[in-house]
């Protein structure tokens, strides 16, 4: 796949962009090792005033960031400038609390003294995705930084600008020459750059296959490895539920950057009793919203990122159909120009479909019906993901059950499932491990070391 920028609107090339040689990734290598001796000896008191500093170049430059974003992979305009948003807060966020995070615990033992300490492993690799192009990128990149790693970014190949657009941030932040690098290279060029001694260890945001290839060659080499991949996240709805409340929800959560979202929710599983009304106002809630140009702050679902997930979705509902289950709305590509595909809504969903098995990426919704909270969770867990789920109930034991047997790396009760810079984020099964964000996500990067000193 070459590296350029690709109008989703249109199919159009803005721009192609040449892909680093061998020497020159060498080259970054090289200066990335170094930059790693010196960075790890500043002070996290130096390493929060350029973080902070680059939480307000975020905000300041937040509607031109946003625009790079949409530009390269469509999501609608008013989320792409609340991601850079987000940027800026989980940048403030490890700013303030990485001292804390990454402080000296002590451990009482027979030794005169011993602790815990907290130090950087050195160079970090994230392969990171398309889908929140900063985001993503911001939320390895700030506590990796202030724990006193540097950073190798090979960013996805149809958002070149962002990734260079992240490198600039770092850099007019004040933080030292090589400390964050974005690699411009193919995919095909990843392989060496995990192998090489230089690089300590690896995070990819991305597909399972993806992560499959990634964990296997970093096992190769004895390196840490966080993984956060696919997800199919189930969004139960039971009768105590504020139904008003859970059926916007529903509707947002599946169609949130153009449903490109590995916690968007994708399968709702409604008690038999409210199944009905939520079916029909769930549905008429998907026909209401508002597709186009994502730079027009009234659009609601833009374009699909690329041509081939669009070729991909459409293979995807159309053997779901196939195998016999039944579109309620949309269910066909839009006669645009560009990468749109509608909110679509599947129900009497087989179990042998893909939108039963995998993980649709883009505006389809699976609709289930369950008779009671066992087959709701039964249900929920019949899945090789284990991502997020989000949960609707008002009854206290229904939430109990929910907490304690969904099988997920996060339980949203009455809430959309989100990421938060406070608090861990990442999955189980097929979707990953590892964790990001919080203090857990700041201790991925670090070696924990043990001191025991007997006086």
């Amino acid at each position: 796949m070459p590296i350029a920028s690709i109008d989703p609107t249109t199919g159009k090339t803005i721009r192609v962009y040449d892909e680093l040689s061998d020497s020159q990734v060498n080259d970054k290598l090289r200066g990335a090792e170094e930059a790693a001796g010196r960075y790890r000896q500043t002070s996290i008191a130096e390493r929060s005033r350029k973080m902070l500093a680059a939480a307000e170049i975020l905000e300041g430059h937040k509607k031109q960031f946003g625009e790079t974003m949409t530009t390269e992979m469509g999501k609608p305009i008013k989320a792409a400038i609340a991601e850079a948003e987000k940027c800026a807060w989980v940048c403030r966020y490890y700013a303030e609390n990485a001292e804390r995070f990454l402080a000296d615990e002590t451990i009482d033992t027979n030794a005169s003294r011993s602790y815990v300490r907290y130090q950087p492993l050195g160079v970090v690799l994230a392969v990171m995705p398309w889908n929140f192009p900063f985001w993503q990128v911001f939320r390895f990149a700030a506590p990796a930084l202030m724990a006193g790693n540097v950073a190798l970014l090979k960013h996805s190949s149809n958002v070149p600008a962002c990734a260079l657009a992240i490198e600039a941030i770092f850099h007019d932040a004040g933080f030292p020459e090589s400390t964050f690098q974005t690699l411009l290279i193919g995919s095909d060029k990843v392989a060496a750059v995990i192998e090489d001694g230089r690089v300590r260890a690896v995070t990819l945001t991305g597909s399972e296959p993806a992560g499959r290839q990634v964990a296997s060659l970093a096992g190769k080499q004895i390196k840490k490895t966080v993984l956060e991949l696919g997800g199919s996240d189930p969004f139960i709805v039971m009768p105590s539920a504020n139904l008003d409340e859970a059926v916007r929800t529903a509707i947002a959560a599946r169609t949130i950057n153009n449903g490109q979202s590995c916690i968007a929710a994708k399968r709702f599983i409604v008690s038999e009793g409210i199944g009905d009304e939520f079916e029909d106002r769930f549905v008429k809630g998907m026909q209401s919203l508002h597709v186009g140009n994502p730079m027009d702050d009234t659009v609601q679902v833009g374009p699909l990122a690329t041509s081939q997930i669009l070729e991909d979705l459409e293979a995807q509902v159309r053997k779901t159909v196939e195998l016999g289950g039944r579109i309620l709305t949309g269910g066909k590509r839009l006669a645009d120009p560009g990468y749109y595909y509608p909110p679509t809504v599947l129900t009497d969903v087989p179990k042998d479909s893909p939108a039963y098995r995998e993980e649709l990426f883009g505006p389809v919704a699976s609709l289930f019906r369950a008779s009671d909270i066992g087959e709701a969770i039964r249900i929920a867990n019949d899945t090789l993901f284990g991502l997020g789920a989000s949960a609707w109930t008002n009854d206290t034991d229904e939430q109990r059950r929910l907490i304690e047997e969904i099988d997920a790396g996060c339980v949203f009760i009455n809430g959309m499932v989100a990421s938060d810079p406070r608090l861990p984020f990442g999955g189980v099964k097929h979707s990953g491990y590892g964790r990001e964000l919080g203090v857990h996500g700041i201790r991925e990067f670090v070696n924990i070391k043990t001191i025991w000193i007997k006086e």
